[in-house]
């Protein structure tokens, strides 16, 4: 599904009117957060957001269980698994698994770090220790009490923030800022912007490391898209920031075509994708998220018209996060990755 347009502007008529059902929301999500967790006998880092949707929190536990194996730690990345069949606990592998049945993001996420799905967070992580964990790293779940977490890492998208300030159906967020706030030990802001810098300007208010990082896509697509005819295809919560990236990397997009997020790809869909490809004679440029699906059903014949574009997290500085990877850990704090 798509998040509606109104929770990214200004709050209206509508918002308003939906706001007592936010207020009801956010008060039993809070209540939830601060309930006590499990200890699962590894540190526990958590990658989550303040609001529901796309944030950045997949590439940034990429990007932290990258950071933890050059410290010799051994991450497991936790997912839910959501859109998957298989309720886990389970290793995923990409050359067995299917999108179908254990999600397009760990299958994704399992590309770059061993991940486990499980829909009980705590037989997850029993697992991924079984399997030689010695920290674990939590893609989403900052509302989710089931287990400890030594590190909370909030993220948030610099251009899109808190949308309009209101809680789940009235706006983007799961409970009010400022108690979620109280939550965290840390804000990571991706990328530029007002709405990012106001909620960055209300950690610190509240002494909370504020960290800012980038998305960087992969200089070899960024290479074949500059100057291309591109339809642009993605099925993730904010698919105008993939267009972003795309022009950003100086290709010429003929048309988008934007599904719902986590959207299980068809063969009719692929049909028509590569007909309106065939017909602007352009290259199908889509997120890594959503190649995990199509490449398994675009036919071969149109292999070279599809276009991953793989991004990655960069920090603007390796200290902060270093210095958090470390006290989360016990190793060595401060150490550089």
């Amino acid at each position: 599904m798509r998040a509606p347009a109104f929770w990214w502007r200004r709050a209206g008529l509508i918002a308003w009117l939906l706001a007592p059902l936010g207020w009801i929301y956010g008060a039993l999500t809070l209540q939830r957060m601060r309930r006590p967790g499990a200890d699962c006998g590894v540190p526990v880092i958590c990658v989550g957001n303040f609001v529901a949707g796309g944030a950045g929190k997949t590439p940034t536990a990429i990007a932290i269980a990258g950071l933890l194996a050059q410290r010799g730690e051994t991450p497991f990345v936790l997912m839910r698994g959501y859109g998957g069949s298989l309720p886990g606990p389970v290793e995923v592998h990409p050359e067995h698994h299917a999108a179908r049945a254990v999600g397009d993001e760990p299958l994704l996420m399992a590309r770059h770090a061993r991940t486990v799905i499980a829909r009980d967070r705590v037989a997850g992580a029993s697992l991924a220790r079984a399997l030689g964990a010695s920290v674990i790293v939590m893609d989403d779940g900052l509302q989710n009490p089931a287990l400890t977490k030594r590190l909370r890492l909030a993220v948030v998208d610099g251009a899109s923030g808190v949308g309009n300030g209101l809680c789940l159906p009235a706006g983007p967020l799961r409970a009010p800022l400022a108690e979620q706030l109280g939550e965290v030990d840390a804000v990571l802001v991706i990328g530029a912007g007002e709405p990012g810098a106001a909620v960055a300007a209300a950690a610190t208010a509240r002494g909370l490391p504020v960290l800012r990082a980038r998305l960087d896509p992969d200089p070899a697509a960024v290479t074949r898209l500059a100057g291309q005819p591109v339809l642009a295809v993605s099925g993730i919560g904010r698919p105008e920031k993939f267009a972003a990236t795309l022009r950003e990397a100086g290709a010429r997009i003929v048309a988008e075509r934007a599904f719902g997020d986590h959207h299980p790809y068809t063969s009719n869909d692929v049909a028509a994708l590569v007909a309106e490809a065939a017909l602007y004679d352009s290259l199908v440029a889509t997120t890594e998220k959503d190649w995990v699906k199509l490449a398994s059903i675009w036919p071969d014949a149109e292999r070279g018209r599809l276009l991953p574009v793989p991004i990655r997290l960069v920090f603007e500085a390796s200290e902060p996060i270093a210095a958090l990877l470390a006290g989360a850990t016990g190793s060595g704090a401060g150490a550089a990755p």
